[in-house]
């Protein structure tokens, strides 16, 4: 029989603790935030307030998708993308994961609170709450509109970086939260539409399972109509100029084709192409609005 060496086993061990804080999810997040705490002033933000604000944001982030693991881990070990979380196969137990969110939560906390400052420890906190609590406890399995009241939580990254650099949350932050939170709907439910069967046996009710995926597919066609529309914003209100408004043009015009394809002429292979496509558009649509924020000057100024 094969020794396992003991630095193999802790390796290994962190590998899952590290997999509880959906590692792909939380780097966006964190990018948003950062991106947040950039255009919060018009020259270069301090280094040493920046790393520390992201430090803390992911490690809140980390604790509440640690608890969104823990809260549904019956539910992940029945769908076929999450039953290989430790939390599902029983590989960590309940214990295990809500010592390791409270651990990373509270360091979390910590650092905002006495690294940055009050305020962005509060909103990342109210953010924890929303999302660890009032959407996964609350909103997820209770409504198919689970995704878009819920999203508010997952739309604040922005909002959490701005604090942190200016001690304020200005409507401009706020553009940028909403941005997120009608993204999140056409993102979310594209993977839902070629990931039906996994939630239909999960038991929630997520919008493909409950109305249908022609009722879905008209959802983030219309969705992302909205979506684009609001991404102008930043431009309108002269926040931006014209680097971000072509990007957000030409990114969005492949969205909306993306859309446009789902609801007219849908394949499971298009929907992840989709899905894959959200989370670049984002990504880019952020990255033009720190490229544009210290590139060019706002229109009209």
């Amino acid at each position: 029989m094969q020794q396992v060496l003991p630095n193999t086993t802790l390796l290994h061990k962190l590998a899952q603790y590290y997999v509880l804080t959906k590692p792909r999810v939380t780097q966006l997040a964190v990018f948003c935030a950062v991106i947040g705490m950039f255009l919060s002033t018009p020259g270069l933000p301090p280094l040493g307030l920046v790393l520390a604000a992201t430090l803390g944001i992911w490690l809140l982030a980390g604790a509440a998708f640690a608890i969104n693991c823990l809260v549904e881990s019956e539910i992940d070990a029945r769908m076929a993308r999450t039953a290989r979380r430790a939390s599902a196969s029983g590989e960590l137990t309940p214990a295990q994961t809500l010592v390791f969110s409270g651990i990373i939560g509270g360091t979390g906390m910590w650092v905002l609170y006495f690294l940055v400052n009050p305020l962005t420890m509060w909103l990342t906190f109210a953010t924890f709450v929303g999302y660890a609590i009032v959407y996964t406890i609350i909103l997820k399995p209770a409504t198919p509109q689970n995704i878009v009241i819920g999203g508010a939580s997952g739309a604040m990254p922005p909002a959490l970086g701005w604090a942190a650099i200016a001690n304020a949350v200005p409507a401009e932050a706020w553009i940028l939260v909403l941005i997120i939170f009608v993204w999140t709907p056409p993102h979310f439910w594209a993977l839902a539409l070629y990931r039906t069967e996994d939630f239909r046996r999960s038991g929630l009710p997520m919008l493909p399972v409950t109305h249908g995926p022609e009722h879905t597919r008209l959802q983030i066609f219309l969705y992302t109509i909205v979506l684009v529309a609001t991404t102008f914003l930043p431009f309108i209100i002269r926040m931006s100029g014209w680097i971000y408004l072509t990007s957000a043009i030409v990114l969005g015009a492949v969205f909306l084709k993306l859309a446009w394809q789902i609801w007219r002429d849908y394949s499971d292979e298009l929907a992840r192409r989709t899905f894959r496509y959200s989370i670049l558009y984002l990504s880019l649509l952020f990255a033009a609005l720190l490229v544009d924020h210290y590139l060019a000057l706002p229109s009209g100024q």
